[in-house]
């Protein structure tokens, strides 16, 4: 019985302790040290919750670049609420018949799009999935094969758009992890700052 009861005792102080106190003390310090990282890195635009900087939405008109192949359909609805938006790729092997159709589905669709743009020079990114299905980056290259499309449908100049990618151009981590990158959220507000303001 005593060493029931001391086991009981056990419990509960491992429960207030890893249950209570410590999920407490490290959300206490997220949003002293990092509010913005802690609260979802959501991006704000004329007053309005747009999306989040860490999860890739989907582009499919002229107006915008495009960005990744996502696992999942998200966007910032018209009411401002979220779509559900849950994480994980297909996890297709490159045998797959299903990843083969999928991608050719994809390249014939971006090609239609951009018509100036060969099929050899579409960034991997842009036909590929990351492991999260939720990527909202891309590379710069990929961002600068858009170009045109982008220029003709919103009547920014092609060097305009190219400095616009440069601006949101991030480098690798540190000088030497990763690789540059692009996102294409932020990318597209930026656009859509032009085209309101003209």
């Amino acid at each position: 019985m005593d060493d029931l009861k001391k086991g009981i005792k056990i419990t509960i102080v491992f429960t207030v302790i890893c249950g209570l106190i410590y999920p407490l003390f490290m959300t206490g310090i997220g949003q002293l040290l990092f509010p913005n990282q802690a609260n979802g890195s959501v991006i704000k635009h004329n007053g309005k919750e747009v999306g989040s900087t860490l999860i890739g939405q989907q582009y499919n008109d002229d107006n915008h670049f495009t960005g990744r192949i996502s696992a999942v359909d998200y966007n910032i609805s018209e009411d401002g609420k979220e779509m559900d938006a849950t994480s994980g790729s297909q996890n297709l092997a490159t045998t797959s018949d299903v990843l083969k159709e999928r991608v050719e589905g994809d390249i014939k669709t971006f090609l239609e799009k951009n018509p100036t743009v060969s099929k050899e020079n579409i960034s991997s990114e842009l036909i590929s999935q990351s492991g999260s299905g939720l990527d909202p980056d891309i590379t710069p290259q990929g961002a600068k094969i858009q170009v045109d499309r982008v220029a003709k449908a919103t009547g920014i100049s092609e060097e305009d758009l190219k400095k616009l990618i440069d601006k949101n151009t991030k480098g690798k981590w540190l000088g030497l992890y990763g690789a540059e990158r692009v996102n294409v959220l932020a990318l597209n507000i930026a656009v859509d700052d032009i085209t309101q303001n003209k």
